[in-house]
């Protein structure tokens, strides 16, 4: 059977490769011979849509999970087609040094803890195939750091392959001032971590704007869309610059707090002034943007927030609608 599957796989590989427009499920269908054998008309009830339409989506994701770029294209009477270009599946010559290998090394135990651990190390085995030094061990590189990005969202790798497939997406999502959830229709466009937290950025259909999302805050399965995206996708640094902006980097005023002393060490890091209150508080201004009300929730009754107005509100509503469930 694995057999079976490593040829049926090269075969569909081959096919995408070799075809100068987009093949239709039906064409591929008709054209590999695994398919056809398995999915003949009285074939013991194998000859189904359905599970032809199961393996061929299982095959295309084992070919994407092992390199394969293949592109989904919608002609203009609506029909899908898949075609691997060869241009976008061409590998340059690698040419790494000590430091280059080190930092990818060093990316890879990033995600140790994380669902992509496997897919980090299969990405060095390719390296070493296609050209590594075999006397450079990218994991032993600056061995004392360890780095970590903890990924515990479920929401995570549905929208991580949203992402790279640019596949609308649909989700129930709870803001920090409401009760109980929304759904949202989002074109997703990156994700992005901010302070230890991911964040999805995105389209907005319903809303018709860009928007960012806290994945910690998506409640429930993300469903799948098939329809295309149909707003254009910023650069990269334009949607680090949103989510920052989003999460509170961005400040373009001041705001005063109180604080326990002995509490919020990152909120003293950001923090322009401190004065000592006595009675186990301090008062500390600090910038003040987008989504500051948010990180200040965060530390809960070791935060008081003095002014401006708005933000306290902003701080209240918050903690009320935690409260609330």
């Amino acid at each position: 059977m694995a057999i079976a599957k490593a040829e049926r796989l090269m075969n569909l590989a081959l096919c995408l490769l070799g075809t100068r427009r987009p093949l239709s499920k039906r064409e591929l269908r008709d054209s590999i011979e695994a398919y056809v054998e398995t999915f003949r008309p009285g074939n013991g009830g194998a000859g189904s849509d359905d599970s032809f339409n199961r393996m061929f989506e299982r095959d295309k994701d084992d070919l994407r999970e092992l390199g394969l770029v293949i592109e989904t294209v919608e002609s203009l009477d609506g029909e899908i087609g898949y075609l691997a270009r060869r241009d976008s599946n061409r590998l340059p010559p690698i040419t790494l040094d000590a430091e280059e290998a080190a930092a990818l090394g060093l990316a890879a135990k990033v995600w140790q803890q994380a669902r992509l651990a496997g897919a980090a190390s299969g990405a060095l085995q390719k390296l070493r195939a296609a050209g590594l030094p075999e006397d450079v061990d990218p994991y032993e590189a600056h061995g004392a750091l360890e780095p970590r990005i903890p990924v515990h969202e479920a929401a995570f790798e549905p929208l991580m392959l949203a992402c790279r497939d640019r596949r609308p997406v649909i989700f129930d999502y709870r803001k920090a001032t409401a009760a109980h959830p929304e759904p949202r229709d989002v074109e997703p466009w990156a994700l992005e971590c901010w302070r230890g937290h991911w964040y999805l950025a995105g389209f907005d259909r319903d809303r018709g704007a860009e928007r960012v999302f806290r994945l910690s805050r998506i409640t429930g399965r993300v469903r799948s869309r098939g329809a295309s995206f149909t707003a254009p996708v910023p650069d990269v640094v334009t949607v680090r610059e949103t989510v920052a902006s989003w999460a509170g980097e961005t400040a373009d005023r001041s705001a005063l707090i109180r604080l326990r002393t002995d509490a919020g060490y990152p909120l003293r890091a950001k923090a322009t002034a401190v004065r000592e209150l006595g009675d186990g508080w301090d008062e500390l201004e600090i910038p003040y943007g987008h989504g500051l009300d948010a990180w200040l929730v965060e530390f809960g009754p070791d935060v008081v927030v003095l002014d401006p107005a708005e933000l306290r509100a902003d701080v209240v509503d918050r903690l009320r609608a935690v409260a609330k469930g």
